[in-house]
């Protein structure tokens, strides 16, 4: 497949992808109707923060299946969009946590010893030692505003140079924050409490420009260390408070526009150290993002789970064999009930028996929806399938029962709506045969593949037989039929493996027999 990469990563990204077969094209300076073009090409795209991802660029081609970030920070990305156009958004969280930690405990060292200015100074041939009385990390507070994966390895490395730690963080709990050392606080307090303030926040509409001039007020005599998203700290008002006197410094990696502007603010004081986005610039970091960014495009582009999909099931690499092998018969029940529905659907539940409930099923159910709502001839994959459901107001339910009466796992998918349900439950034979065991509460035996049709009948001689003649008639060869009924004389349902599509005519002719009670064809597998 085509991978598009529009901003630099390390060669061995680039070699990740290769050595897997794909066509690989860099375009690193692409814009407006020139990356929409290039865009229309790709199956993969790869970007760092320098490429804006819109809708547009979204818009620009129906086979895109991954948009990677080569880093953590993905607010360049419409993931929202990303999400309804069925598109998997990835980043690489975990591949420049050290250096951005390492590059805040710099800067936090360089603003309380003045590193930067004295080194300027002495290069200009003065010997300004008089000038430079630093502050002394040991024993004064660190606040930290954003406690993932970055500032947790801060708050680590401060917290072992004698820093007490308080942290300000809605979404992580109290038991994880004792154990980094780190006191929980409300943001104002935290704000209040810190000596040195540094920003681990992702940008998004609620944190831009959250640290404006009443949040540095409660700083005064404090510094700001900002490695993380520029955006978030209102610019100006940083420079007007060290400016005058309010705060005692400041250091920044990241900024609200870059580059920079040569206008800034923050170029005017030498109180503020300013560095040009080198939280993730090391040789080590840059080789881990680009080859985790690309591993990630391989498994999406192979149809596997992705690790660090953010709007998208993930799965545990170690655990997907284990549970690849349901994910097609989920899917594949999923478009068999949906296909069997008379009427609109409300309702999905699928319900998990047996072995299969000690795994990680979250991949499972999206492929489930996937089935369910692909016949409808909507857009949509395990990416969107949940919000599909969400937009459309179909309530879905998810299930475990641990005991399975007949299989040593099953998975059934049940679709409804006001006036009638209708339930098909899958399992696998011999660990990969996948089979169809139950369609509606009947038992049957059925390979899902290709083109299937299932009738409902009276169960009395010569049914069958109809059924064949008037297939043979309209040239639908069977391949394979699986026949139940619920008790001698009653109703009986048929599952038909054939090897072409059912023309209408064929199904109104079974349809005016009393005998027949409904005639239902279904593709599986993509097929007509």
């Amino acid at each position: 497949m085509n991978v598009l990469v529009t901003d630099p990563i390390a060669d061995a990204g680039l070699d990740v992808l290769r050595d897997a077969g794909h066509e690989v094209e860099t375009g690193y300076e692409l814009e407006g109707e020139s990356l929409l073009e290039a865009v229309s090409n790709a199956n993969g795209l790869i970007v760092r923060s320098g490429t804006e991802v819109t809708e547009e660029v979204l818009d620009a081609n129906d086979d895109l299946v991954i948009v990677g970030r080569a880093g953590i920070g993905v607010d360049n990305i419409d993931i929202d969009a990303a999400t309804d156009h069925g598109v998997i958004v990835a980043n690489a969280p975990e591949g420049n946590v050290r250096a951005a930690a390492e590059h805040t405990v710099a800067m936090t060292f360089a603003a309380a010893r003045s590193i930067p200015q004295a080194h300027i100074r002495l290069t200009d041939g003065e010997w300004a030692k008089s000038e430079y009385l630093g502050a002394e990390l040991d024993g004064k507070t660190l606040g930290v505003v954003g406690l993932g994966r970055v500032g947790q390895e801060v708050a680590k490395k401060l917290d072992s140079l004698g820093m007490d730690i308080v942290a300000f963080d809605p979404y992580i709990s109290e038991e994880r924050a004792d154990r980094l050392g780190a006191e929980l606080v409300e943001f104002e307090d935290c704000l209040e409490r810190a000596d040195f303030l540094t920003i681990h926040t992702p940008l998004t509409p609620e944190t831009e420009g959250m640290i404006g001039e009443a949040e540095l007020d409660l700083l005064d005599g404090g510094y700001v260390i900002n490695v993380g998203r520029g955006g978030i700290i209102q610019e100006d008002a940083l420079a007007a408070k060290v400016e005058d006197g309010t705060l005692a410094g400041a250091a920044l990696d990241v900024f609200a526009e870059e580059p920079l502007p040569a206008e800034s603010p923050l170029l005017e004081h030498d109180d503020v150290i300013v560095t040009p986005h080198l939280g993730a610039s090391t040789e080590a970091a840059q080789e881990n993002v680009a080859t985790s960014t690309a591993e990630q495009v391989n498994a999406a582009l192979s149809e596997e789970p992705v690790a660090n999909a953010l709007n998208a099931p993930s799965i545990d690499e170690s655990a997907f064999p284990r549970v690849e092998p349901y994910i097609e018969i989920a899917e594949t029940a999923g478009k068999v009930a949906a296909q069997l529905l008379d009427g609109r659907i409300e309702t999905v539940e699928v319900t998990y028996e047996g072995e299969i409930t000690d795994e990680d099923i979250e991949f499972v159910t999206a492929s489930a929806l996937k089935g369910v709502f692909e016949p409808l001839e909507w857009q949509v994959n395990a990416v969107n399938a949940p919000q599909v459901a969400e937009d459309r107001g179909v309530d879905v339910t998810e299930s475990k029962t641990h005991q399975a009466a007949d299989f040593q796992s099953l998975i059934s998918v049940t679709v409804g709506n006001d006036e009638d349900e209708i339930s098909v439950d899958g399992t696998l034979f011999a660990g990969d045969d996948p089979r169809i065991v139950r369609v509606d509460g009947y038992r049957v035996d059925a390979i899902p593949h290709g083109k299937m049709v299932v009738t409902r009948n009276t169960d009395e001689p010569g049914v069958i037989g109809l059924i064949g003649s008037v297939m043979g008639k309209h040239g639908v060869n069977i391949a394979g039929m699986f026949n139940a009924r619920e008790a001698h004389g009653s109703e009986a349902l048929t599952v038909y493996n054939v090897d072409s599509q059912v023309p209408d005519a064929a199904k109104d002719e079974l349809n005016e027999d009393g005998r027949i009670i409904g005639v239902d064809y279904i593709t599986l597998n993509g097929q007509n």
